[in-house]
């Protein structure tokens, strides 16, 4: 028999899992003893000087205390709605109703009931100030919170031509008042929770009801509420809890700062993940092809947008594989090259003293180290030094004879296919592909090249994000919704949502409505117009 010593780790956690359960089947009541409650608060928020306790007496009579974080409530309002009418009121002659102090002193439209110490720490929290009255067992939650925030801007990493300027904020309920604005039903629901030990940071799960089906739903719910972190400052924390295949490369969660790209999303299905304090939205579930595409796909004409995605399929594809075919040629495979191309390259790479592996992965690095240097510096000066290095540096390695300018070339044109995929998390996740695919070429050649292809091809077939293929609907194929992949079909054949988790609600317009000459007139007309 073996006995296996516990960790001192494995009993910290149980130690605290043990005092949170013991917290919540004991909750901290208030009591009706003023100076008690204001005791107990005061030994929480010890050393805490932005904390401010405000005693006073309502009418002179009744003992009150309004208890709240300097920086985070509205003090203009606290003066003018709380404070004054309570202290000025002189017709006092018994003990105050509650009642009577909700409907008749507090010209407040948000006030909640809170009869735990914990509640009273968890609006104190989030700024707003708490009301205690003695011989009172409840206590009042004031919304008269006054965060700072930045007013609504166009996204910087997610402009377009045509289309809404607007994106989020870092402030919750700005960001879901931009939903409300475009999705006015009530079928949109928002359900909240909070994730974070220390910060206690609000997270709020929006889908549509009737659309989205509910096995996605609860498992959004279940995989959020299995997060128990210290805290969480950004969504990026969540999305590496909840994705299937964390150690991926390839992000199976889109975040985005658009409005219009989550509200797309939730007439499609999916879910939206908001969190306050940052202006990054997470979608679920996604596909790669999604990925690709962006909000102004929709935004303009069927054939432009058509001719876009192709574009950007073709450009993601030489992001991948322009360098290594570059090697591989090179290195195993000259015969394929005209003569004339061959000569000017051979040329060129008389004075080069690296095989074009070490060649590509010399300049490839630096290139990335470039970039990565223009997006940390100021952006006054980041995109100057990322444009004029790369030019003194490609010609300067030229001159050296430490690379060949169709090198320099190819590493230029890659980059330039990089900044066309619109998610800066798919284009990263090409760029370390780009390595390993180098390496295949210049020891294997093109079956290297093709071997890694596969093995990248069938990662991504394997991967899930919340259930949903990540190839879908190439892989499996549904014929029925590439018309939304490999095309961008006009709105009126868009008549279906893709089928994520279900099939449930899958219409999303009438028929017939393509347009013609008779459009507009009967339906023998309309219909003879749209065949």
């Amino acid at each position: 028999m073996f006995f296996f010593k516990e960790s001192k780790k494995e009993k910290q956690i149980v130690k605290n899992q043990q005092g949170k359960n013991q917290n919540q089947q004991q909750p901290n009541f208030l009591s009706t003893d003023l100076n008690q409650n204001l005791q107990e608060l005061q030994n929480i928020y010890q050393h805490c000087m932005d904390v401010v306790f405000r005693q006073f007496k309502i009418g002179g009579k009744t003992k009150a205390a309004l208890i709240y974080i300097d920086g985070l409530a509205n003090i203009e309002e606290i003066d003018a709605s709380v404070l004054t009418p309570l202290m000025k009121e002189n017709n006092i002659d018994q003990l105050i109703p509650v009642n009577h102090i909700l409907e008749q002193k507090l010209t407040i439209s948000k006030v909640k009931k809170v009869q735990t110490v914990t509640e009273c720490i968890e609006h104190i929290s989030g700024g707003n100030p708490v009301l205690l009255l003695d011989q009172q067992s409840e206590g009042f939650a004031l919304g008269l919170a006054n965060w700072e925030k930045r007013s609504i801007e166009e996204p910087v990493g997610e402009s377009v031509i045509r289309g809404p300027r607007e994106g989020f904020t870092e402030s919750l309920g700005t960001n879901l008042s931009l939903l409300r604005r475009k999705i006015r039903s009530p079928q949109l629901k928002t359900k909240s929770m909070k994730i974070g030990e220390y910060t206690q940071t609000e997270v709020v799960i929006s889908y549509i009801e009737g659309i989205a089906e509910q096995t996605l739903i609860r498992e959004v719910e279940t995989r959020l509420s299995r997060i128990k972190v210290d805290g969480i400052l950004e969504t990026s924390y969540i999305e590496e809890f909840i994705e299937d295949n964390p150690y991926s490369l390839f992000p199976q969660v889109l975040n985005t700062e658009r409005p219009d790209v989550v509200v797309a999303s939730l007439l499609e299905g999916r879910v939206a993940i908001l969190q306050d304090g940052t202006p990054f939205a997470l979608v679920v579930p996604v596909s790669f092809y999604s990925l690709l595409q962006t909000g102004e796909d929709y935004y303009q004409r069927s054939l432009i947008s058509t001719a876009t995605r192709w574009l950007r399929y073709l450009f993601l594809l030489l992001s991948l594989l322009l360098p290594s075919l570059y090697v591989a040629i090179l290195t195993f495979h000259q015969e394929m090259l005209p003569t004339t191309l061959l000569i000017t390259i051979a040329t060129s790479r008389e004075q080069i003293p690296f095989p074009a592996l070490v060649e590509a992965l010399l300049i490839e690095i630096v290139f990335e180290a470039l970039r990565e240097a223009g997006l940390r510096l100021p952006k006054q000066a980041g995109s100057a030094v990322s444009i004029v290095g790369a030019l003194v540096i490609g010609q300067a390695a030229v001159q050296a004879g430490l690379a060949s300018s169709p090198l320099i070339m190819v590493v230029a044109l890659t980059g330039i296919a990089s900044f066309t995929i619109p998610r800066y998390p798919v284009g990263f996740a090409l760029r370390m592909l780009r390595f390993p695919m180098i390496l295949l070429a210049g020891t294997l050649g093109l079956l290297g090249i093709m071997f890694g292809l596969l093995m990248i091809l069938t990662h991504m077939a394997t991967l899930r994000s919340f259930g949903v293929p990540y190839l879908s609907p190439l892989a499996p194929m549904q014929g029925g919704e590439m018309k939304d992949v490999l095309l961008r079909a006009p709105w009126w054949k868009l008549d279906t949502r893709p089928s994520l988790t279900g099939t449930d609600n899958i219409l999303r317009q009438g028929p017939d409505q393509k347009p013609g000459p008779d459009y507009g007139n009967d339906k023998t007309s309309r219909g003879k117009g749209g065949s």
